[in-house]
């Protein structure tokens, strides 16, 4: 592969399964085994519904992301942000995997926002998500906003919900400022974030799609890697810092 001098990453569910988190379309995927699940995630019938949200607050005790641990691909990313090469790395990801394997938070531009935090719908306060699952362990169901008593939920994007125009911005900036954008790990269906890969080539960048099932992007890319991420992912950044040098 020539030499690159700005690369910006997209990383979806897929980067993650090493982890021990599932993606969501794939074919063991949450929706793909259980379609009333991305139902449930619908911002509408969440405020409609308490049993949804006991439901919701009961998965988020149980989520895997608090368990996981980083994996050779996040790993990896972290080597090409420290080669200088890493523009900017977008994620659809809410499991802050790639903060704690060393990205620089500056550097992560989470689309669908984070796990880790809740946030009232009403008021707009922002808690720590472990705060209010302690709340849920001691007994509490549905939780409500300890300022204004409103209805919380994680601080991530529900379908139904217009991702955030400065998240949104700074996304698209990445993606048109790079000469090289990666998608890895991300079925490329979902739009807007699907749009970034059409949003670099348009500006003149190449693609690459490392991904285990085929994407509506494939005929546009340089490069298609269909192999398992955790070994493609950290093959193809040694490949990119030693085109560098």
């Amino acid at each position: 592969m020539n030499e690159p001098t700005s690369v910006s990453v997209l990383t979806g569910a897929g980067i993650s399964t090493d982890s021990g988190i599932p993606d969501y379309r794939g074919p063991q995927g949450v929706w793909t085994k259980n379609p009333q699940a991305a139902a449930n995630a619908q911002i509408d019938r969440y405020l409609a519904d308490p049993e949804i949200r006991r439901a919701s607050w009961r998965a988020r005790i149980d989520h895997p992301a608090w368990g996981a641990r980083p994996n050779a691909a996040h790993a990896a990313l972290v080597d090409l942000e420290h080669a200088g090469l890493l523009r900017a790395l977008i994620t659809q990801n809410i499991d802050e995997l790639h903060q704690r394997a060393g990205s620089a938070p500056e550097k992560v531009i989470e689309l669908h926002g984070t796990l880790h935090r809740a946030e009232c719908v009403s008021c707009d306060l922002i808690t720590p998500m472990d705060e209010v699952l302690a709340r849920v362990a001691a007994g509490e169901e549905d939780p409500p906003c300890p300022r204004c008593g409103g209805i919380q939920k994680s601080n991530t994007i529900s379908f139904g919900q217009t991702l955030k125009p400065e998240v949104l911005g700074a996304a698209l900036d990445a993606a048109q400022s790079c000469d090289l954008f990666v998608a890895v790990g991300t079925s490329l269906t979902v739009h807007p974030a699907a749009g970034l890969c059409g949003a670099a080539l348009d500006a003149g960048a190449r693609l690459v799609i490392v991904n285990a099932e085929p994407t509506p992007y494939d005929p546009f890319a340089d490069r298609v890697i269909n192999e398992p991420i955790g070994q493609a992912l950290p093959a193809l950044v040694k490949e990119l810092i030693d085109a560098a040098r």
